[in-house]
């Protein structure tokens, strides 16, 4: 080396002709430099076994092989952003994030999902004061490696349409105002309403803490109105925990020997827990069979029905599938929104607690069957808290109805945008969130709050798995945390809540609902529970409509204030959309 080093050529020419391959275009998410890909194919194996969208392959042989979706279109997969963090040469990166900063600059914090209810742990990059982006943490009792690509490109949505200082109505218009100004008009509001014409909704996004101290205020207003469901959602504390929890746990899955889905569609309301269920197909040894809208999942279903008389059939043993839950070992019932989110709600989850009861009887003694898929992150931990309407008091469904008839003088919406904002007639409606989206355009007063990327907070997945999400970055401008509004505006109105810090509020939450104490802890919901919830579910009963069930979530990529705040999420949408045209297209032909 000595010698080479000293008497040898200092460079020379490479004379052979040099590898090189054309970037393709897979997609606004995924960028090539295909010249480093060394043909290991763990992008194609991840597709076409964990993602279960067979459309990235390798074509041709020796050094012409190259990797490609062959017509250079887009993936269509709601989770095919994880074959970046599998490339092990950077042959493919994240589009989104590429130039815009180096690693090692990057403060990392660990935080938790809510774009939907799985609760998948993440990591949260931040340069200042701006999320840079979001990659995954593992969990193998959660989400494992993967998250979907909602989770880890709607970062832009944290940045536009946010609400960064408090506004009133004047004279039809919202002008900006200051926190004494906004606080002082609510409170004279809150102060001059009777309890019975003020209603409170808790929007899908919320921590544990600020629904706590939101019911925790209305509470010592005498407000019974308060609710954290959707519209017509027929899901209660009072049934018992399990009524209301997916009781099996995502980890349980893996033994589940034949699974009933009805009204859900996991591939887009939980795509991570969908790979659960894909990776639990492959393995051979498990039926699945669809109630609901017809829609492409990524394993193979028995299609039943669209609507309650299906879960009939099966509930009366009519129906073959009724034979296959009997006899299985592991069964699992899996009811979604789209089954339970509507007038006779309570109806179909009688039927489907009568059908999980008739799966218990050839199944392991204690194994959990019943579950119910939440799609909002906020939505376990308010039923744990007991965010429902108390005496003579109404419910989302309700609350909406009476304002549009003017029997509501106040309504206070908390990070609520899934409603029909245009239903609300003349009340006088308060906004406490992130971003310019619906409640905010009806707003009379709008109270900037935090996202969950700006706020220390609990949040509790579908299957009662309590996680905390720390606080990467402070709100933008004169924005504050959810909580620490309601504590200033319960000031205001006299009845100052007992707390005032986080550890102090967290310390009586944890009084009201143990069960949120017990971080990162999920189990199988006991038979005996299970059963006495699946018999005060079928207790309510009624009259089930025969209408088909609904799809929960209209579109993936849209789902929330934050998404639609992303520029690259309605990328994504407007991709989706010419997709399904082109396919509605080719079957007509």
């Amino acid at each position: 080396q000595d010698q080479a080093m000293a008497y040898g050529i200092g460079g020379s020419r490479y004379s052979e002709n040099k590898r090189a391959v054309e970037d393709k275009y897979i997609g606004p998410l995924i960028k090539t430099i295909m010249t480093r890909c060394i043909h290991c194919t763990r992008c194609v194996r991840y597709m076409t076994e964990i993602a279960g969208v067979e459309e990235l392959g390798l074509i041709s042989r020796g050094e012409d092989a190259e990797i490609t979706t062959y017509l250079e279109k887009g993936i269509m997969s709601e989770m095919s952003a994880n074959v970046v963090d599998l490339c092990p040469v950077g042959a493919l990166t994240h589009r989104p994030w590429a130039h815009n900063a180096r690693p090692w600059e990057l403060k990392k914090t660990e935080s938790i999902d809510v774009m939907d209810a799985v609760g998948s742990n993440i990591r949260v990059d931040t340069r200042g004061a701006e999320v840079m982006r979001i990659l995954p943490r593992n969990n193998d009792a959660v989400n494992e490696e993967w998250i979907s690509d909602k989770t880890r490109h709607v970062v832009d949505g944290l940045k536009t349409q946010r609400l960064d200082q408090p506004y009133i109505r004047q004279d039809g218009r919202l002008v900006p105002a200051s926190w004494d100004e906004a606080l002082g008009i609510v409170a004279e509001k809150l102060k001059a309403a009777a309890p019975n014409r003020i209603g409170a909704i808790a929007g899908g996004l919320a921590g544990a803490e600020e629904m706590f101290a939101l019911g925790e205020l209305m509470a010592s207003l005498g407000v019974a109105s308060i609710d954290c469901r959707a519209p017509h959602e027929a899901l209660r504390p009072a049934a018992g925990r399990a009524s209301y929890l997916f009781n099996t746990t995502i980890e349980g899955i893996d033994a589940a020997d034949a699974i009933l889905i009805i009204g859900a569609n996991p591939r887009t309301e939980a795509p991570v827990l969908n790979s659960r269920i894909r990776r639990r197909w492959r393995q051979g040894g498990l039926e699945v069979a669809l109630v609901g809208v017809d829609q492409p999942l990524t394993y193979g279903v028995t299609y039943i029905g669209a609507g309650a008389q299906s879960l009939a059939d099966i509930a009366s043993g009519a129906h073959p599938f009724a034979k296959v839950l009997a006899d299985a070992k592991r069964p699992m019932v899996i009811v979604g929104a789209g089954a339970y989110r509507r007038p006779d709600g309570a109806a179909i989850m009688a039927l489907a607690a009568q059908i999980a009861e008739m799966a218990r009887a050839g199944s392991d003694a204690d194994a959990a069957i019943f579950n119910v898929l939440h799609t909002d992150a906020a939505r376990v931990a308010g039923l744990d808290l007991g965010l429902v309407p108390g005496d003579n008091g109404l419910d989302t469904a309700a609350m909406i109805a009476a304002a549009g008839a003017g029997k509501l003088d106040l309504l206070y919406l908390m990070g609520v945008d899934d409603i029909d904002t245009g239903a609300l007639g003349d009340t006088f409606v308060v906004y406490q969130g992130t971003h310019g989206d619906r409640g905010a355009h009806r707003a009379d007063v709008i109270l900037p709050g935090a996202a969950y990327t700006e706020k220390s907070a609990t949040y509790v997945n579908t299957e009662g798995r309590s996680q905390f999400a720390l606080r990467a970055v402070f709100p933008p401008g004169d924005a504050k945390e959810d909580w620490t509004i309601l504590r200033a505006l319960s000031q205001r109105v006299g009845k100052t809540l007992a707390y005032d810090t986080l550890a102090q509020l967290r310390a009586r939450m944890y009084k009201a609902a143990p069960q949120l104490a017990r971080l990162d802890h999920a189990e199988a919901t006991p038979g005996a529970a299970e059963a006495e919830a699946l018999a005060a579910l079928r207790s309510r009963g009624g009259e089930a409509d025969q209408r088909p069930f609904a799809v929960a979530i209209e579109d993936f990529y849209l789902s929330n204030a934050i998404a639609r705040a992303s520029a690259v999420m309605a990328e994504l949408s407007a991709l989706r959309v010419a997709a399904e045209r082109g396919r509605s297209q080719s079957a007509a032909e």
